[in-house]
């Protein structure tokens, strides 16, 4: 009775009753999950927290794939531990996060590595309990120290580092088939909002209500489209409550700093889902709104270069190969840097190189800004777009100066790229394909096989502009002069007037008998007139 009493007064002062759900503990005659898809190092994590006296369960999309028979692509693991206590357990553990504080726990190192993130199960507080900031994220900073749990003024969550049970950690979580906690060593998986059942009926459910939910973190809209892109090809649909606040809730995102919606970008097109995300976006009425370079990305999609980029791109995830979203917006952004580049060469006869630095810049400010286009990823894309003039070249040093370039390789699959497109020649795409894969040897044969090529060719006659005020006078009158500069006498065809003459000036003689150029002194004989 007195629970029951509590129950109603925090509902009534809150607005809503919380609901943490009911624990449902399924054992592996049920789920079926397959041990062998769990990955070695989240097996680890798991045990070593499990035998330092800690719960440990491996927690969220994990579950959720394994539970429909796929490998995951990343494992989370979820703890009663906190962030400090988790770190001290393993060698290589780093503490990251402000909004959310977590663990990276680092296994492997360089490209090799893999990170299992570790997260404190989390007590469920509602918004009106929390303290609130006037600012957002970026003007109150200084009030948000030492904050846990805070608000802004439109109820977006700032802080949520208050530690709780699991079942206040499940209901805080967003989507009812990523709440829940699987135990790798007894297989028993914890259920507290009917994920398995939304599982096996493929429907994707918000855990209490939506709108409210949206508003609490407007990040969760993207999220919801990225979960409806990457398991539309599974058969799961939304829920028509979760679905139905979707687009109201999209201006909320203007308040989200730009460096996480723009990580939120690259999460939705670097998950091997991005052309479903494309058309998931555009059934959902949201193709705008959300970030202005994914407005671009949607816009071109239909392209063939973006296309092909973006297919390239799924089909490298699918593969487990690595993608860098560098070379993905490098292909977005390109016919804005060749439009710029061509206009600078044509109209301002500016030189190749200098004409791509600058419409590379241009690019940049208009597209990027300072969110990346100032670190390594826009540093990146420079390369890939500087590299481009130089695959015409391909004599002297220059071919293998080039192969040893850090960013050769995605400079050579942005080239492949403009070539499957027709834009560059297959057979220079070709040609490059072989030295980069040849030896040292076969190298050098390829490039003495074309410069011996080039020499058969016919040279190239360059044609001098005429200088003075020759560069004027019609091609025709131009090529009639004699070798001594003087004009023949020839009926110009176009217009029937008579040629005019010129007289050609001699230099004076420089002495006595001055050359066979001097000008003749009139004989006795002869009039001086």
């Amino acid at each position: 009775m007195i629970k029951k009493f509590i129950d109603k007064l925090f509902a009534s002062t809150t607005g809503r009753k919380p609901k943490f759900g009911k624990r449902q503990e399924v054992g592996p005659e049920q789920h079926a999950i397959d041990p062998t898809l769990v990955d070695e190092r989240a097996l680890s994590v798991v045990h070593t927290l499990k035998e330092a006296g800690y719960e440990a369960y491996i927690v969220g999309g994990a579950v959720r794939d394994l539970l429909l028979g796929l490998r995951p692509k990343d494992f989370d693991v979820a703890t009663d531990a906190t962030p400090e206590q988790v770190k001290s357990l393993f060698r290589r553990a780093f503490i990251i996060g402000r909004r959310f504080r977590i663990v990276h726990v680092v296994f492997g190192r360089g490209r090799e590595h893999e990170v299992i993130e570790v997260s404190t199960f989390r007590a469920y507080l509602d918004a009106a309990a929390a303290e609130a900031v006037s600012g957002n994220e970026r003007t109150s900073k200084s009030e948000l120290a030492g904050m846990h749990h805070a608000v802004d003024a439109s109820g977006r969550v700032l802080r949520d580092n208050v530690w709780g049970p699991q079942e206040e950690d499940a209901a805080r979580r967003d989507f009812t088939i990523n709440a829940m906690y699987y135990d790798p060593e007894s297989r028993i998986v914890v259920d507290y909002h009917g994920g398995i059942a939304d599982a096996k009926k493929r429907l994707l459910r918000m855990i209490g209500d939506p709108a409210t939910r949206y508003r609490e973190d407007p990040v969760r809209v993207i999220r919801a489209v990225r979960f409806a892109a990457k398991l539309a090809g599974l058969g799961f649909k939304f829920e028509a409550k979760t679905k139905a606040p979707l687009l109201p809730a999209l201006p909320l995102l203007e308040e989200v700093p730009q460096s996480r919606l723009f990580d939120e970008m690259l999460k939705l097109l670097q998950t091997g889902h991005s052309l479903a995300t494309i058309e998931q976006l555009k059934t959902l009425g949201m193709a705008r709104g959300i970030y202005p370079l994914l407005d671009l990305v949607v816009e071109r999609a239909e392209q063939p270069f973006v296309r092909a980029a973006l297919q390239d791109t799924d089909r490298r995830v699918g593969e487990n190969k690595p993608v860098a979203a560098s070379f993905l917006l490098a292909c977005v952004l390109w016919s804005d840097v060749r439009d710029g580049w061509t206009e600078r060469q044509q109209r301002r006869r500016m030189h190749p190189f200098p004409a791509l630095q600058e419409a590379i810049d241009e690019v940049f400010d208009a597209r990027i800004g300072d969110i990346s286009g100032r670190g390594k990823l826009g540093a990146d894309m420079r390369e890939i777009w500087m590299m481009q003039p130089r695959f015409e070249k391909r004599s002297g040093q220059t071919p293998f100066t080039l192969a040893e370039q850090p960013r050769f390789r995605a400079a050579f699959d942005f080239m492949r790229l403009r070539a499957d497109v027709g834009e560059v020649d297959v057979v220079l795409a070709d040609w490059w394909q072989e030295f980069s894969q040849a030896s040292d040897t076969v190298r050098e044969d390829l490039v003495a096989a074309l410069r011996d090529e080039q020499r058969k060719q016919p040279p190239r006659v360059r044609r001098v502009k005429p200088q003075g005020e020759d560069a004027g006078a019609p091609a025709q009158e131009r090529a009639a002069r004699a070798p001594d500069g003087e004009v023949r006498e020839e009926t110009d065809a176009a217009s029937g007037d008579a040629p005019r003459k010129r007289r050609r000036r001699r230099r004076k003689p420089a002495g006595p008998g001055g050359g066979e150029h001097a000008e003749r002194s009139p004989s006795a004989g002869e009039s001086a007139d």
